[in-house]
């Protein structure tokens, strides 16, 4: 389990990532590196990190769930994903 201040820092970003999606857009367009340079760093979306939604864990993500290999896991020994089931053999 992720702290949750690093969750918070996560949802900060991706906040300001779509705030400032259409000027980082326009600005480099233009070419205008030294105003693109001004924009706060946490507007890059370079900086954005995929983190589980349920347990803020960045490692062994799946992306296609959008949740962590652990919490993955349980959630298919649970039933709670369609179309998927425990291997066995």
């Amino acid at each position: 389990m992720a702290k949750e201040s690093v969750k918070a820092r996560q949802k900060k970003r991706e906040k300001m990532v779509l705030k400032f999606y259409e000027k980082r857009k326009f600005l480099k367009k233009s070419k205008n590196y030294e105003l693109l340079q001004r924009l706060p760093r946490n507007a890059s979306p370079v900086r954005l990190r995929n983190r589980c939604t349920i347990s803020g864990r960045c490692r062994g993500y799946i992306r296609k769930f959008g949740v962590s290999r652990i919490v993955f896991r349980s959630l298919v020994s649970q039933g709670l994903i369609p179309g998927i089931k425990k291997a066995s053999w």
